[in-house]
């Protein structure tokens, strides 16, 4: 054959094909050549003539229901072997029949029913020559007893999952008894092969033609031709079957049929089940050869993934008490580096589609505890009632001079107590990301269910214990606060200053930041305006110190409009349930128009986070908060007559307002040092030094470490599919790929053969207005001019009353 050195690569492929179907691996399809034909076609004889042996089931109607993985391998004693019975030994060619039989009865039952579900059948014979070859079922049209409707649609569908696969080699048989051009096979074979570099032809039964007629002009490739061409067989007949003429005596009338026949002699060496046996080694050897490399890289590919997998699964001995403490060591030690990366953002795996740990709990320091803290600042009218009240009241029957600086002190303690509120809630809030994050480092243990469960309970149980003692020092902070009003602070205004800056306190300005300086960017859409007015579409919005502006797009060439920040407020809007968007809506104090004949202004953010990060930057430019007032007490102000009086409540706001803002400037700062320290940081201790000894103190380590069925089954899949793939790649690379390889014949005109999709008719008018019809069976999927066709998606089935394929 000229490429003798690579016939050690079919059986390479053949254990390759053991190997990764013991694995369940379906996503490496390995070269093999594809038996394509109709019931009664020949190719259950042509299998048969290949191997020597008559060990096919044979009767009427469908017969092969699964697709037979058929490997013949040269050695020197003939025997059959199944991969489902590993081990066993047929000898005995009647019993590799029953056994066909038996496996596709107990998957299928006894109907005529089909199954892509393969059955591997490997056999060992002094006869064979390296083969791989898949038998699959014959095309049928009509469905027999209680087979499905849709039969002809199955068949097709399983055929066309092996043959639409590029290194997969069709074996197209045609009894020559038939019409060549209206062949089922060749016209399957076209639809995913149209340049025909895949496809040899095989005509069966030359010996049943009508007398005077031969097939001789389709056997030299001048008729009908092929790019690989033809080679003729003459098989049993069924009298020589029922007469028990044994496939060696078949094989010597099947010569003597070609050197005796006058249109076929001169051709007889090319001819014959032995020459298109050996044919079929050739190619396929020089197929195999063709597409190693590209098998090769696939199954690197698959081993690269799989090895940090295994080698975690290799260190891991269930039966090893040892193994097991290491193991226990190792996953709290994992557990512990887990938190802290996703704490302090230090970790190689950066998710960047969502955050998560640390940067959510940033997120609540430095935007929602801030804004909250905003929310609670009292009304202004019902503060300068309140004031009044605590001066009158002190003040009692007699007329005062002078200020009270116990009316400062009351309602200073009043509106610091109105802060407890808002700070529990924030440990609340951090405390409920941190089980969120301490649960995404847990279940990394689903391995071990047992030390799953306890670790959760322990650490669940340790957060809710922390945050207890966070609660208390807050409030114990709070009552620090409350205990002594420092009004020598530095920067306290005192009583001396507050009289002079009545006429400033409402002149609103932004410490630390310039006019001009940009706070935030990025995408709003504008929702209480329709489309034709310019709204309902998102713009770019920028905001300042002073003003906030958007443009038509983020190049900022063209501004739609700016708004100053002076007088504005905002507040939250519901949302409706016909929107994903999250709104909120910023409005003018002294009820002016914010844009043209609008009140309000509602803008749309895609997300939460979105929403927090506008508020918080409208926060930082002055823009606050609605105020929340109390309905029950929400009764007009008593007006000021007394001059005297109001000078008081003037007085006295001003230096509340002074103490207030030295109270939030510490609580913003204080707050998220104290959660840190008594609560993450106390987590993170607790993690890292004390949980092994709780677990170790439980007295069940070994209980614990005990693996779950489904990581059981797991881990000892993937150490197998692992090791079989090692297995693979070190065979591949002990084989030469050094040979000789025979050339592809040049192209050839297929257009004789028929796509087996239905025609399309495409109807038109003549000038005398009568329609003609012409077929059309132009397909786009088949007009690949080059290689392969690569048809790799599964065919759809179509329902039984609709034609298909």
């Amino acid at each position: 054959m000229g490429n003798r050195g690579m016939e050690e690569l079919i059986p390479l492929v053949n254990r390759l094909q053991d190997a990764l179907s013991s694995v369940g691996e379906s996503r490496l399809t390995l070269p093999q050549i594809a038996v394509v034909g109709g019931q009664s076609a020949g190719k259950s004889s042509v299998l048969e003539s290949f191997v020597g042996r008559d060990f096919l089931p044979r009767g009427s109607g469908i017969v092969t229901r699964r697709p037979l993985v058929l490997q013949l391998l040269n050695a020197d004693t003939e025997y059959g072997e199944f991969l489902h019975c590993r081990g066993r030994k047929f000898t005995d060619f009647n019993e590799v029949c029953q056994e066909i039989e038996a496996e596709t009865c107990r998957l299928l039952g006894s109907n005529k029913g089909i199954s892509p579900v393969p059955i591997n059948l490997r056999i060992y014979s002094p006869n064979v020559l390296n083969l791989t070859l898949v038998d699959l079922p014959g095309i049928t049209k009509v469905p027999v007893g209680n087979q499905p409707a849709d039969i002809e649609y199955q068949i097709r569908d399983m055929i066309m999952q092996y043959i639409c696969k590029e290194n997969c080699l069709i074996l197209a048989v045609t009894p020559a008894n038939t019409d060549l051009a209206n062949s089922d096979a060749l016209k399957l074979a076209k639809d995913v092969d149209p340049q025909g570099q895949r496809t040899i032809g095989v005509i069966t039964k030359l010996d049943l033609m009508d007398e005077g007629t031969d097939a001789r002009q389709i056997l030299e490739n001048r008729l009908l031709p092929l790019r690989r061409g033809y080679i003729g067989v003459v098989n049993r007949s069924q009298k020589d079957i029922d007469g028990k003429k044994d496939i060696m005596s078949a094989l010597l009338a099947e010569e003597k049929f070609f050197l005796s026949h006058p249109a076929y002699r001169h051709m007889a060496p090319r001819m014959g089940t032995p020459y298109l046996q050996r044919t079929l080694n050739q190619q396929l050897t020089n197929h195999i050869r063709e597409t190693l490399p590209d098998f090769r890289s696939r199954l690197q590919g698959e081993l690269m993934t799989l090895n940090k997998e295994a080698e975690d699964y290799k260190q891991y001995s269930p039966d090893d008490h040892a193994r097991r403490t290491k193991t226990l060591l190792q996953l709290v030690q994992r557990l512990a580096v887990d938190y802290e990366e996703l704490i302090e953002g230090s970790g190689d795996r950066v998710d960047t589609v969502n955050l998560s740990g640390g940067a959510r709990i940033n997120r609540i320091f430095h935007e929602h505890f801030p804004y909250q803290l905003v929310k609670i600042e009292s009304d202004e009218s019902k503060l300068r009632q309140e004031i009044n009240y605590a001066i009158r009241n002190i003040h009692g029957v007699r007329t005062g001079l002078f200020t009270p600086d116990m009316a400062f002190e009351a309602i200073v303690k009043k509106q610091i107590t109105r802060l407890k509120a808002p700070c529990l809630n924030f440990v609340d809030m951090v405390s409920s990301e941190l089980v969120t994050t301490v649960d995404q480092c847990i279940n990394k243990l689903s391995s071990f269910p047992k030390l799953q469960d306890e670790t959760e309970r322990m650490v669940s149980a340790e957060i809710r214990e922390q945050e207890r003692v966070c609660k208390d020092q807050i409030l114990l902070l709070i009552d620090i606060q409350l205990a002594y009003i420092n009004t020598k602070h530095e920067d306290f205004i005192g009583f001396t200053n507050a009289q002079h800056i009545n006429n400033q306190r409402n002149k609103k300005t932004v410490a630390g930041i310039a006019g001009n300086q940009v706070i935030r960017k990025g995408w709003l859409t504008i929702s209480n305006i329709g489309i034709m007015k310019g709204g309902s579409k998102e713009c770019w919005f920028i905001l300042t110190a002073e003003s906030l502006s958007w443009f038509k797009d983020d190049e900022e060439k063209e501004k739609k409009f700016m708004i100053p920040l002076d007088n504005l407020m905002l507040k939250d809007v519901e949302r409706g349930f016909m929107t994903r968007k999250f709104i909120f809506a910023i409005f003018n104090t002294e009820s002016r128009n914010v844009y043209k004949d609008y009140k309000h202004l509602e803008l749309a953010c895609n997300s939460q986070e979105e929403l927090d990060g506008w508020k918080a930057s409208l926060l930082r430019a002055g823009v606050y908060p609605e105020k929340v007032t109390d309905a029950e007490n929400d009764s007009p102000p008593e007006s000021l007559t007394d001059p005297l009086l109001e000078r008081q409540v003037e007085t006295i706001r001003n230096l509340v307002d002074s103490y207030m803002s030295i109270i939030y400037k510490t609580i913003r700062d204080l707050m998220p040092k104290a959660i840190m320290h008594l609560l993450i940081n106390s987590v993170k201790e607790f993690i890292s030094v004390k949980l092994l000894a709780q677990l170790y103190a439980l007295g069940e380590c070994s209980m614990l470490m005990d693996e779950s069925p489904e990581q059981q089954k797991r881990r000892e899949e993937v150490l197998h599919k692992h090791a079989a793939l090692k297995e693979a790649l070190a065979v591949i690379g002990e084989i030469s790929t050094s040979t000789c390889s025979s050339t592809l014949p040049s192209p050839t005109d297929s257009s004789w053969i028929k796509s087996s999709r239905p025609e399309k008719m495409v109807t038109a008018v003549t000038r005398g207005g009568a329609p003609r019809v012409y077929p059309h069976t132009s397909h786009p999927a088949l007009q690949s001019t080059d290689g392969f066709q690569k048809a790799t998606r599964r065919p759809h089935r179509a329902p039984p009353s609709v034609p298909s394929l």
